[in-house]
Parts: C-alpha cells; sequence; structure tokens
C-alpha cells in the first residue's frame, strides 16, 4: 500500500497516527498541495476529485476520504466497536468531523498555516471561529462525560477530531477554556505508539 498525502494535512496526519497506533507502516508519497500537484493529470487519473490523502493498493485500486481509508487500515482492529450502536457513534463523530468541526476548525488553520493570513482573506478566518467554537463545545460535553468520545477506550472516533484539534490554536481558537479537551489530547499522546504531527 502506498498513501499520497501531506504531512502538515490534519486529514492525513489520522492515517499516519493510525498506522502508528497499530504499528504499521505504509509507503508514504508526498504531495504538495500548493504547488498544485493534486491537480496534474498522473494524479487526476488516479482520483479525479483531485484531494489528498489518497491510498493506493498493491493492485492499483484507490481509495479516498480520510475517515473511509481509516475504515480500511483498522478493519478488524479494537480502534472499530463491534457493537452496531457505538459503530453507530463511530460514524456519528466522523461525520460530525466533515460537517461541523473540519469546515471551521481546519479551514481556519489552511487560511493562516497554508496561505499566511493575507488580507483578504482575513473575513473568512474570522467568519470561522464561531462555528470552530461551537465544535469545541459539543466535544467538551461529552468529553466531561467520558474520557474517550466513545467511552473509556479509544476508537478511530478519537484519531479523526485529535488530528484537527490538538493544532486548533494554529486556526486561532484557544482551548483553555476547555478542560476535558484538553485531558483527552494528552491522553492520546500517552497512547503506545503515538506520533506528532509532523511542523
Amino acid at each position: 500500500m502506498r498513501i499520497y498525502g501531506d504531512t502538515r494535512s490534519g486529514n492525513c496526519y489520522k492515517l499516519q497516527l493510525l498506522l502508528s497506533l497499530l504499528g504499521k507502516t505504509c509507503e508514504w508519497v508526498n504531495v504538495d498541495i500548493m504547488k498544485g500537484e493534486t491537480r496534474s493529470p498522473s494524479f487526476l487519473e488516479k482520483t479525479p476529485n483531485g484531494k489528498i490523502p489518497l491510498l493506493e493498493l498493491d493492485d492499483g485500486r484507490v481509495l479516498s476520504e480520510s475517515n473511509a481509508i481509516m475504515h480500511y487500515i483498522a478493519s478488524n482492529t479494537p480502534f472499530i466497536p463491534s457493537s452496531p450502536y457505538q459503530f453507530a457513534q463511530l460514524l456519528q463523530w466522523q461525520f460530525f468531523e466533515q460537517y461541523s468541526h473540519e469546515p471551521y476548525i481546519a479551514v481556519a488553520r489552511y487560511i493562516n498555516v497554508y496561505l499566511g493570513l493575507p488580507d483578504d482573506k482575513k473575513a473568512e478566518y474570522a467568519s470561522k471561529q464561531a462555528g470552530g467554537y461551537r465544535a469545541l463545545a459539543v466535544m467538551e460535553h461529552q468529553l466531561t462525560l467520558t474520557p474517550f468520545l466513545l467511552g473509556d477506550v479509544i476508537s478511530l472516533a478519537d484519531i479523526s477530531l485529535f488530528a484537527y484539534t490538538h493544532v486548533a490554536h494554529e486556526g486561532g481558537f484557544d482551548l483553555a477554556p476547555y478542560p476535558a479537551i484538553r485531558n483527552w489530547i494528552g491522553l492520546i499522546r500517552e497512547q503506545n505508539g503515538f506520533i506528532p504531527m509532523e511542523a
């Protein structure tokens, strides 16, 4: 297997972290989105959507969308609960991450880290703050009840949401008012096999 990705991307980091927690390795192919490498004909031939991360299997089949790739990599591991209800909860958190969290926290971070917060993007950057804080409040509520999002053990839900939450400050979000989230970040960093996101 090989993964095409950008090490500064939270969506790509999810896969690196999951693989490390599982003790697995995978060939990594760096793709520079700022140089338009995801729009090259050779990359678009693999995935017309032109986005990373992308998983390519040995037989040439490909999978896109970070959370879908995570499910493939973590198949038959404890990171995916066997209970139908808990599995649905896992999906619930992953949909939340993509629709209520990532569009605010990750986009604000992208504008700041990748684009350097240019003047013509400052209004968009500011517009992401309220939605990001709403998402953090939802997570804080759950994490005051359970140490991890699904209960007492780490799952794909935690890895999905950790990726951009732990660098939320890079998008202008202050985690000081969220002690349960900060405790959860600490618990994930203590997991055997944890690796940090590359700068």
